[in-house]
């Protein structure tokens, strides 16, 4: 089985050559039989390409078993008509990765706002109100005048079906509760839409409690009754508002794994940004990345039935937890002194 590394930005690499030093590890531990490769995506595409992700990386992704995505640094690209595409957006469009999955839950022994904080929130990935989503040729953004600006929000019958299909299986694994976020009570034909097919997707999985709120008042109940909340399931912009809120709720992005899925293909990518002002410095946390690999290891064991696969995502899983209550293996980010490489040492210590 083939995995794919793509360092990306900032501090990318050096969180994704631990993510890979961890692996390489598992795999001796496992049995896995794991293949490893690297490839350019983002400055370093750019430098050698003069693009920040090519088709060949896009078609080599999906002929790959398991990609795991460093961060990118899209805000400092240049416009994407000189190269500077946004390689996330680029791979979830042309792939389809329709659902991004973030986990956000407190480990015991770390500060967090909601120590009682676990849940799943599933964000639909390809539609919503992102201009590079919304049409088949062009931007979702237009100025008509220099005084007027306008944007489009697409929201499809079927991308709201799928995702919340997605939710409703992932909340039958767990406490078998869904709630569904919208705002139709003012977007009547576009929530409504979504709140509508949501409903009949998750009626179809069968011994579920099913709700729905407002998105406006699920941003409060978040802070208010974490612990009231299994899986969450909303459209695009709305689940990469909350998913921060709930990560940053539960310890911090620096903590939240995310997984970018269609129905044959799954990217682990950090829910953190690439922080450049510490990049080549070996303090970043890995720990982001590593949940997030945790996330893809565990769908493509279920994916390809693999028990291996998935035994060893539990085992990583609990070693970084172990990993992080010990003090003296925390990352700066967490009041501790160690580096991202010797957070990864800890780690494997931990798989031993």
């Amino acid at each position: 089985m083939d995995v794919l590394l793509l360092p990306g930005d900032g501090i990318g690499p050096e969180i994704t050559a631990v993510t890979r030093t961890v692996l390489e590890k598992l795999n001796r531990l496992f049995d896995l039989h794991l293949n490893f490769a690297e490839d350019d995506v983002g400055f370093s595409s750019l430098e050698k390409h003069g693009i920040t992700i090519t088709n060949a990386l896009i078609e080599r992704v999906r002929n790959t078993d398991m990609t795991i995505l460093g961060p990118v640094d899209t805000a400092h690209y240049p416009p994407a008509d000189q190269g500077g595409v946004n390689p996330s957006a680029a791979l979830r469009i042309k792939l389809d990765l329709y659902a991004n999955i973030r986990p956000s839950r407190a480990i015991p022994g770390l500060p967090a706002v909601a120590p009682d904080m676990d849940l799943i929130i599933v964000r639909e990935n390809t539609e919503g109100f992102y201009a590079d989503r919304t049409m088949f040729a062009g931007s979702g953004e237009c100025m008509p005048t220099p005084d007027l600006a306008l944007a489009t929000r697409k929201i499809t019958r079927n991308g709201s079906f799928r995702i919340a299909r997605v939710a409703a299986q992932m909340a039958a694994l767990r406490r078998k509760h869904l709630t569904i976020v919208h705002k139709a009570n003012v977007l009547k034909l576009s929530d409504g839409l979504f709140l509508s097919e949501a409903q009949k997707a998750a009626s179809q999985q069968g011994d579920l409690v099913i709700d729905d709120e407002h998105i406006d008042a699920m941003a409060s109940l978040l802070i208010r009754n974490p612990a009231a909340y299994d899986v969450i399931v909303t459209t695009n912009m709305f689940g990469d508002i909350l998913s921060n809120e709930a990560a940053e709720l539960a310890g911090g992005l620096g903590l939240s794994g995310s997984l970018n899925a269609g129905d044959d293909i799954a990217i682990a990518q950090a829910s953190h940004g690439s922080a450049p002002d510490i990049a080549g410095q070996n303090l970043a946390n890995p720990a982001s990345l590593l949940f997030s690999t945790v996330l893809l290891m565990d769908w493509k064991g279920k994916q390809a039935k693999r028990s291996d696969l998935q035994t060893a995502a539990h085992a990583l899983d609990g070693a970084i937890i172990k990993t992080l209550q010990n003090p003296q293996s925390r990352t700066c980010d967490l009041g501790g002194t160690a580096s991202c490489s010797e957070f990864g040492r800890a780690v494997i210590k931990n798989l031993e």
